[in-house]
């Protein structure tokens, strides 16, 4: 196996554990802010890698050139769509937690929310069966 494939095999693996670390970060962050930048880091990283992995097998070509191309577009837009979806996260009201407890802030919050949806369906939920009766 020639270095050239080594190499790029490499980066292919290394984007994919990043993707897939991304995914997991997505899942196992406690509030918004975190998800959101678990992703963005590690997919944008994870993209470049695997770009640069494919780059590696497609050579000098026509292929690569797009493949550079790709390259720069997600390293420009990706960062700067998390950007902007952080700012206007901030902009709608959703809070950033800080400290060392921010899965309880979380979850306090998360509760408080299900009891007032909760509350405000329940005044429905009984003329709705007032109106079947």
């Amino acid at each position: 196996m020639a270095a050239v494939d080594m190499a790029s095999w490499f980066l292919l693996l290394s984007g994919a554990a990043f993707c897939i670390i991304g995914g997991i970060g997505l899942l196992r962050m406690p509030d918004f802010y975190a998800r959101t930048h678990a992703a963005g880091v590690t997919d944008t990283l994870g993209a470049g890698l695997l770009l640069a992995g494919l780059l590696l097998q497609a050579g000098p070509t026509l292929i690569g050139v797009k493949l550079v191309l790709i390259f720069a577009f997600l390293e420009l837009v990706g960062p700067t769509a998390g950007h902007a979806l952080f700012k206007a996260a901030y902009a709608d009201g959703i809070k950033v937690h800080v400290g060392e407890d921010v899965a309880e802030q979380v979850a306090a919050e998360s509760a408080a929310a299900t009891a007032i949806s909760a509350a405000s369906d329940a005044p429905e939920a009984a003329a709705a069966e007032g109106e079947d009766a």
